[in-house]
């Protein structure tokens, strides 16, 4: 399953001169805003010069096969000024293990959800854990052994709350965990058994497993699983309809859903190749789970999926863009929305601003992580391995949300996704141009 690998910088000179009126035009059944249609609220919107730049640029990307379909959606101050669907939410499909273009894609729409992959970890789990830090629950400076037992040894003890959320306690980045366990609690016991692969406080590693470790800590707390507590606390309240943990088992079908991979090439090709990414020890071979077919509605990520259920700290949350702009709107607005307060606005101010180590508490700070630049120091952001990114710009109460199924397109003949850095970086200034110019500032 290969497509041909074109260098980055070609979308940049394909993006101006490919015009915008050739917008990947469709017309869902349902008569949902699909490609090709924009929709805000109020009568505000964004210049046309901008709208052109911003078709042309995620065009580009669905016609040089880069993703499969994209939503794009910039709000601010509690307006969306633009949202837009572009390509296909199922561009190509696995048969018999062998990768095809569909000749009937279904068209992307903007109500379509998606599998948020590392998105999960600020709009699940950070928010879980800003509750329980409010609720005086937890506190971030606790060591995590306080509320999990096992989570002692090897100089586990010394690890707070605070240093799973930063990326500094020291675990691993990643695992095949799915080769050791099978269920929440065999993972969780797991984690606990691995010998830390970095000095705790010493510097920030990206860690899924500190992020799993977070997931584990709000059920034990709570009582309740970290969808469930999640549902009841936050997103029920908040009225979203279509933010969940394993949809397909919430009604919901796969033609509401992006797809994503052809089964699982990236994390077949991590196991199979120590110099690929992460070295581990386990034989590709002896694992007989690996899916080889479309996934559409299932989490791409394979810790989320054979190890914990669907349902992590992780990754596995699926969500729309309209559902996903009210919780950044609550991020906007210091923790409030709809005229209730969810989060205290101190809270919010701690986990956004940024510490020694260039980031937040949850939320990425470092433009080099985040993927824009040129932006007020106050930006904060996260992006998710599936092909999705948020980028929140507090001076200007300003978001910019990007969905993608980048993996739906497969990988280059190195192995990796398309790299959508460049594409984040540039739909960012197209915005932030525009921003700067409405308020007299360079």
């Amino acid at each position: 399953m290969r497509r041909t690998f074109l260098p980055n910088l070609l979308w940049i000179t394909v993006a101006f001169l490919y015009a915008s009126s050739v917008s990947l035009a469709f017309q869902s059944p349902s008569g949902r805003i699909s490609s090709g249609e924009s929709g805000s609220k109020a009568g505000k919107t964004l210049p046309s010069a901008a709208i052109s730049s911003i078709d042309s640029l995620l065009n580009s990307q669905v016609m040089l096969d880069h993703v499969g379909g994209a939503v794009v959606q910039v709000a601010q101050d509690g307006t969306v000024l633009y949202t837009k669907a572009y390509g296909y939410a199922e561009k190509f499909i696995s048969v018999k293990g062998c990768m095809m273009r569909r000749n009937n894609p279904d068209p992307m729409t903007t109500d379509d959800m998606f599998d948020l992959a590392s998105l999960t970890k600020v709009f699940a789990t950070t928010f879980g854990i800003m509750m329980l830090v409010d609720q005086g629950k937890i506190h971030l400076d606790d060591p995590v052994h306080l509320y999990l037992k096992r989570f002692v040894g090897g100089g586990k003890s010394k690890i707070t709350i605070r240093e799973l959320l930063n990326h500094t306690s020291g675990l691993n980045e990643w695992q095949p965990l799915y080769y050791h366990a099978h269920t929440p609690e065999e993972t969780y016991r797991y984690i606990c058994k691995l010998p830390l692969k970095y000095e705790v406080g010493e510097a920030r590693h990206y860690s899924d497993l500190g992020f799993m470790m977070l997931g584990y800590l709000i059920q034990h707390v709570t009582g309740e699983a970290l969808d469930v507590f999640l549902s009841k606390e936050l997103y029920g309240p908040l009225g979203l309809k279509h933010t969940v943990f394993n949809p397909l088992e919430h009604g919901f079908s796969p033609s509401q859903i992006a797809a994503t991979s052809q089964g699982n090439p990236f994390e077949y090709h991590m196991v199979a190749d120590p110099n690929f990414v992460y070295k581990t020890g386990e034989n590709v071979k002896s694992f007989k789970g690996w899916r080889d077919y479309t996934l559409r509605g299932e989490a791409n990520d394979g810790n989320s999926y054979y190890a914990n259920g669907g349902v992590a700290g992780h990754a596995g949350l699926f969500s729309t863009a309209s559902d996903l702009q009210v919780l950044v709107d609550l991020m906007v607005n210091d923790g409030t929305y709809g005229g209730r307060r969810y989060i205290k606005a101190q809270t919010v101010k701690e986990f956004t601003t940024m510490d020694k180590f260039k980031n937040g508490l949850g939320w990425d700070m470092e433009p080099n992580v985040i993927q824009v630049r040129d932006l007020p120091p106050d930006t904060y952001g996260h992006t998710g391995f599936t092909g999705t990114s948020i980028v929140i710009v507090p001076e200007y109460k300003l978001s910019i949300l990007l969905l993608t199924n980048r993996e739906n397109v497969g990988v280059d003949k190195a192995g990796y996704y398309y790299n959508l850095g460049p594409v984040r970086e540039k739909l960012a200034s197209i915005v932030m141009d525009w921003v700067k110019s409405e308020s007299g500032t360079k």
